[in-house]
Formats: structure tokens, C-alpha cells, sequence
């Protein structure tokens, strides 16, 4: 077959993709200019194939073509190969080889940004932190890398070891760490602190009766296992409720929804829209409420998706104030789209969450600071941390998370070297659930008589 119907092939590929986004009233002039643009591309690859210093495949020219393409949009929609496909849907299974935190691509640096480290993991414990930007894994610079990319370099057989070159939020020099992989299964529910047999106390503030539950991400039984701590915090009188999705970098939609469900009695949860997809509602049930006392919720900068979903949720119920900083704008839905028959895909950002105020939830690449988007703590309860005291904090945090005895000899020794600093947003937190529980108290307290009240009229006559 000729070079240039080979070529042609690929572009009527290229255009069939390009085609799936527009309205079915696009005008025969808009599909010229399409046709124009793809012979620019034909163009290109023919110079490319002819002059380029080594020999490329046109697969791979293609591949590339539309991995740029895809990035340039936004950092979640990409292209799979089928090998590559198949690697990405490990993720989603329950249980997967690596060293266990989420990443995406920094719009700035064009760096593997992380998103959390997943609590308990190897690159928890090694101190990896929300926020890190990896320079380089095993020596290979991340510069213009891809997520799935990164996944594939990631992940691998349990262990074997990778090399991590990290930068620290707020610092200016870089640490190597070295993680060794193991088969990644994170809890998703937790309380203040390990008790002796490695269970987990809720009461933070056992005198007032107050509650505390953390989710570290929306995993299937993330919901379950909350209403089996709020059954345990109600059997034993609670009160008020703090629920901290702090440096929560998301998960799934269904468990977002089935969380929001535990303290909404009905209404909207959340909506995705889109431009070629017809709007989803999804509503709270009346049944299965936990209901009757105040919350808080904590969020800050790393608070993600399915978190956004939950506070945005309860902050629009008015089942919740919002405590912390301003959320992170992750608010979009992908979807999987089969090329070839199947043996590739596109991963593509088709919806974005709307929260039940109608508000936008997703931070797009052009918005500012002054646009709406993400999650804000309720009037006068922005707490918001610097670099160098969120990296104070999360260390301090994780003292109390990590199961191994190494991990655990090792942060010993650390805490001893210092005073443990304070966690500044849990504290105002635990202030403004203190201040509506007194105010609920002062509510219910009866009324004393009022000694200035006239008295009854006697029947007696006045003598």
C-alpha cells in the first residue's frame, strides 16, 4: 500500500476520535478544516519517517501524536495500548504490587506530583508525603512523563526495590529514598490512635464525647466500615462528630455517595454534567441516617474527588461546617473508550461534579484563585498551614498511623528528639464543635422563674 494512504489511515483514526467530541450539527465546512489539519499531520510524519536520525515506527509516531494530543487537556485523560490498558486495571483491584501512593502529573513542573501516600504503605513509612514532587525514579528524570507511565515504573513485583528522588513541599533540596515494593492492601477508616492491639480508639475528646473519624480514601467498604465506627462511637454516647478527609486524595464515586448517605436524610449529593452526556443525580435515602449531633469536617489542599464530593455534600446540607483550607479541584469523570476493536483505549474527561448548590467542583488549567471551584472552609474557619508546618504536621501525623515495628522503633526515637508540633486546624475543629455543644446545652437547660414576675391574682379580697 502507498506511504501516503498508510498515512491517511492514521488520520481518518485521528479524526474519527476528534469526530466522538463534536455535535451532530457540525457544518461540512468545520469537517474541511478538520480534513485540513490532518494533512498537516500526514505531512508531518512523512518528514518525520523521511529525516528523523533513527528509524520510528508509525505506530509509535501515532501513539505519541495522541498522548500529547490528550495531556494537553488535562493530566486524566490519556491513551492506553492494550498492554498498557491491562496494567491500569490493576489499580482497581482490590489488592496490587507497589509501594503505594497516587500520583498525577504537575500542570507547572511537568513533574510526578504525589497525591497521598496510601497510610501503612512502604512509601508512607519511608516518608514520602502529599505534595512531593519525584524528580526521578531509579535515575530516570519524570520531566514529561505521564500518570500511567509513572504506574508502570511504580508498581512491581513485591520485594524488589525502587529509587526515589523526592523534593519536599516548601524545601529547596532533594532526598533519596529508597522503597521496596510488597502487595498494597490500605485501610481506608481510621481513629485518633492505635490501642495496644492495634484497633483503633475514636473519641478524641472522651469527657465531651467527641468523635473522630479519618478517611484515607473511598475504597468499596469504606462506607461499611464508617458505620461500624459510628456504631461504636453511638454505643458509647458520642456527641459530636469530627470527620477529617485531610490529604484525601479521592477513589470512587459510589463510596462517596454511600458516605455522604450516612448523615444526608435526602436531597442531592452530587451531579456530573457534561457536554454530550445527560446529567446524573444522585439522592440521598431518608433510611440509615446518623443524624442528631453537630460535625465538622476537616479538608485542606490535598483533599481530593470523592472527598470534595463528601464535604461539598454535608457543607451544602448544612449537615457539616468546613473546617481547613480550600480543597484541590479534582471534579472530573472519565470515561474508557475502546479504539481498534478493543485492542486499544482512550481515557477521556467527558463530566465534571456539581455540587448540590450547583456549584463547580473541578479546577480547570485556566481558572484562578477567584474562580469557583474546589471545596472552602465555612465563614471564619480557614486554617490554612505553610509548607514548612504541613510537612511538620503530616510527619507528626503519621507517628501515630504506621504498623510496622521498624516504622514504629524509628518514629520512637524521632518523637524523642522533639515536641510533637500542634495540628492547628483539628483544633479549631474541636473549638467549634465544643462551642455548638455548649449552645446545645445551654438550649436544653430549663428555664430558671423569673423572680421579678408579677403574682397571681388572690381570690381573698383586699382587706
Amino acid at each position: 500500500m502507498p506511504q501516503r494512504n498508510l498515512l491517511a489511515i492514521a488520520a481518518v483514526g485521528l479524526a474519527s476520535i476528534a469526530c466522538w467530541q463534536t455535535s451532530r450539527g457540525d457544518s461540512k465546512d468545520s469537517k474541511d478544516e478538520l480534513m485540513e489539519l490532518y494533512g498537516v499531520f500526514i505531512d508531518a510524519v512523512e518528514q518525520v519517517e523521511s529525516n528523523y536520525v533513527r528509524d520510528v515506527s508509525r505506530r509509535e509516531l501515532l501513539e505519541s501524536a495522541l498522548q500529547g494530543m490528550l495531556q494537553n487537556l488535562d493530566p486524566h485523560s490519556t491513551y492506553y495500548s492494550e498492554t498498557e490498558w491491562k496494567k491500569f486495571q490493576r489499580t482497581f483491584e482490590g489488592s496490587f504490587s507497589g509501594i503505594g501512593i497516587q500520583v498525577e502529573v504537575d500542570a507547572k513542573s511537568k513533574r510526578l506530583k504525589v497525591l497521598a501516600p496510601l497510610i501503612g504503605t512502604p512509601a508512607y513509612e519511608a516518608g514520602i508525603l502529599a505534595g512531593d514532587l519525584i524528580l526521578d525514579v531509579d535515575g530516570e528524570s519524570t520531566e514529561g512523563i505521564t500518570q500511567d507511565k509513572a504506574v508502570e515504573m511504580l508498581q512491581g513485583r513485591p520485594g524488589t526495590s525502587v529509587k526515589l528522588t523526592v523534593l519536599h513541599p516548601g524545601s529547596e533540596k532533594s532526598e533519596t529514598l529508597e522503597v521496596t515494593r510488597e502487595v498494597i492492601a490500605s485501610e481506608s477508616v481510621l481513629g485518633v490512635d492505635r490501642r495496644a492491639d492495634d484497633s483503633w480508639e475514636y473519641f478524641i475528646d472522651p469527657e465531651a464525647k467527641i468523635g473522630y473519624i479519618r478517611v484515607s480514601s473511598f475504597y468499596q467498604t469504606t462506607a461499611a466500615d464508617i458505620r461500624r465506627a459510628l456504631e461504636q462511637l453511638k454505643s458509647e454516647g458520642m456527641r459530636g462528630l469530627i470527620l477529617d478527609l485531610r490529604t484525601n486524595p479521592g477513589g470512587l464515586l459510589s463510596s462517596a455517595v454511600e458516605v455522604s448517605d450516612l448523615f444526608v436524610d435526602g436531597g442531592l449529593i452530587v451531579s456530573t454534567k457534561g457536554r454530550n452526556t445527560r446529567e446524573r443525580r444522585f439522592m440521598a435515602n431518608s433510611s440509615g441516617t446518623y443524624d442528631g449531633f453537630p460535625m465538622v469536617v476537616l479538608v485542606n489542599s490535598h483533599s481530593a474527588s470523592a472527598a470534595e464530593i463528601v464535604s461539598a455534600c454535608l457543607q451544602d446540607a448544612g449537615r457539616a461546617k468546613v473546617v481547613g483550607e480550600r480543597s484541590f479541584g479534582k471534579g472530573s469523570v472519565q470515561n474508557i473508550i475502546p479504539l481498534e476493536g478493543g485492542a486499544s483505549f482512550l481515557k477521556l474527561t467527558v463530566e465534571s461534579y456539581y455540587r448540590p448548590s450547583g456549584g463547580n467542583i473541578h479546577k480547570f488549567p485556566d481558572m484562578t484563585d477567584e474562580d469557583e471551584w474546589g471545596v472552602s472552609p465555612s465563614e471564619g474557619l480557614a486554617v490554612e498551614l505553610p509548607p514548612e508546618e504541613y510537612v511538620r504536621w503530616e510527619l507528626a501525623r503519621r507517628r501515630k498511623d504506621v504498623t510496622s515495628r521498624i516504622a514504629r522503633r524509628a518514629v520512637e526515637e524521632d518523637q524523642a528528639e522533639g515536641e510533637i508540633p500542634p495540628d492547628r486546624q483539628l483544633d479549631k475543629a474541636l473549638e467549634v464543635l465544643r462551642a455548638d455543644l455548649s449552645e446545645e446545652e445551654a438550649d436544653d437547660e430549663p428555664e430558671e422563674p423569673d423572680d421579678t414576675a408579677p403574682e397571681e391574682e388572690s381570690e381573698t379580697p383586699t382587706l
